[in-house]
C-alpha cells in the first residue's frame, strides 16, 4: 500500500467508541448538526432509528442535544413511512415539496441534494432509512472527527456487511458492489483513496460548506461521486473513516445492484475525462440489458441507467432564498 494511503489510515481511522456525547458536547460549541434519513418504503426500521436519536441525542437537558434537526425526507413512498417517522419524532418533508419550481428526479441522490435546502445544520449526517442494526454510536461516530477535528470535511462509515444466503451467513458478502466495482476503480485511478474500507456507504457526515460545493448525481452513484469530488477539492486529509461495527440492512437483488454498477461506473469515467485523464469517443450508451430463465428460454429486460447530476448547491438561487428565509448563517 502506498506511503500516503497507510498515513492517513494511522491518522484518519477511528472507533465509534473514541467518542463519547459528554466529549462532543463539549466540543460542538455554537455549531448546528442535522440528521437526515432519505427514506422509500421504510416503514419497518424508520421508527425505531428515529426514536434513538431522539431519546439519546436531542434531549441533552440542560447539556444542551447533540443533534438540533431530525429529518427524514421521504421520495415517495406508498408505505406507512412518512407516519412512521413522524410519530417516532422525526420532521418528515416530502421531497417533491424542497424547490417545488424544479421537477423531481427518481434517485437517492437527488432526495440528499434536496435535502440541503429543507435542513439548516453546518454538520449534516446522512443515516440510511432500512438499518436493522442501528445504534446512537453511529451519529456519535461520525461527528467526533469533524466536531474535535476542524481539518476534517467528511467521515464515511466503515463496518462489516454481512449477508444472508439461504441459512448461511456470509461475513463480508453484503458489498458485492463495491468489492467487483468500486474498490478496483478507485484502486486504478484514485489510489489515494485505497484505504477507505466501504467508499460506498451510505452512512457518513460532511461540513455543509463542502456539501454546498459538490455536484450530487441523482442516483446512487453519489456516494462515490462526493468521495472522489472531495479528494480533488479538500484532499485526502479533509476525509476521516469510523468504524461503526456491523451494518445490517435490506440488501437489493443482483439485478439492482447490476443497474448501481453501471451508474458508478459511469461517475467514474465522467470524473476521468473532466480531469484530461481520458478521452471517451462519445456518449456512453446508458441502456443495460438484464436476462431471466423464463420457461420459454431467456427473457430480456432493458433499462435506462443514464448519469444525471445535479450542480453544487451554491450555484442555485432557490438555495441561497431558502438559508436566507430561515434565518441561518450560509456558509
Amino acid at each position: 500500500m502506498r506511503p500516503d494511503v497507510e498515513r492517513w489510515l494511522a491518522r484518519r481511522t477511528f472507533a465509534a467508541a473514541d467518542f463519547s456525547v459528554q466529549s462532543l458536547l463539549a466540543a460542538k460549541s455554537s455549531s448546528t448538526v442535522s440528521v437526515v434519513l432519505p427514506a422509500l418504503d421504510e416503514e419497518e426500521t424508520v421508527g425505531a432509528i428515529v426514536a434513538t436519536i431522539r431519546r439519546e441525542l436531542m434531549s441533552g437537558g440542560s447539556a444542551g442535544s447533540l443533534v438540533d434537526e431530525l429529518l427524514v425526507v421521504d421520495s415517495g413512498s406508498t408505505d406507512r413511512t412518512a407516519a412512521v417517522a413522524a410519530a417516532a419524532g422525526a420532521t418528515v418533508i416530502q421531497r417533491d415539496a424542497i424547490l417545488p419550481g424544479l421537477d423531481p428526479l427518481p434517485g437517492k441522490g437527488e432526495v440528499l441534494w434536496r435535502s440541503l435546502v429543507a435542513s439548516s445544520g453546518d454538520i449534516v449526517v446522512f443515516i440510511d432509512a432500512d438499518l436493522r442494526s442501528f445504534d446512537a454510536s453511529y451519529v456519535t461516530g461520525l461527528l467526533g472527527p469533524l466536531l474535535l477535528d476542524p481539518t476534517v470535511s467528511m467521515v464515511k462509515a466503515l463496518y462489516d456487511r454481512p449477508l444472508r444466503a439461504d441459512d448461511a451467513v456470509l461475513a463480508g458478502g453484503g458489498g458485492r458492489v463495491t468489492e467487483l466495482v468500486a474498490r478496483p476503480l478507485i484502486n486504478l485511478h484514485w489510489p489515494e483513496l485505497a484505504g477507505v474500507v466501504q467508499p460506498l456507504a451510505g452512512e457518513y457526515a460532511a461540513r455543509r460548506a463542502l456539501l454546498e460545493v459538490l455536484s450530487f448525481p441523482t442516483g446512487y452513484g453519489v456516494e462515490l461521486a462526493l468521495l472522489v469530488d472531495t479528494l480533488q477539492i479538500a484532499g485526502l486529509d479533509a476525509i476521516a473513516q469510523v468504524d461503526l461495527g456491523v451494518r445490517h440492512h435490506r440488501h437489493q437483488s443482483d439485478q439492482r445492484l447490476g443497474l448501481m454498477a453501471s451508474e458508478i461506473m459511469q461517475v467514474a469515467l465522467r470524473r476521468l475525462e473532466q480531469a484530461g485523464r481520458i478521452r471517451l469517443r462519445g456518449p456512453l450508451n446508458p441502456t443495460i440489458a438484464q436476462f431471466e430463465r423464463t420457461a420459454g428460454g431467456m427473457d430480456v429486460s432493458t433499462y435506462d441507467v443514464e448519469l444525471v447530476e445535479r450542480p453544487p448547491m451554491v450555484t442555485l438561487t432557490d438555495y441561497a432564498a431558502a438559508r436566507s428565509s430561515r434565518g441561518t448563517r450560509a456558509s
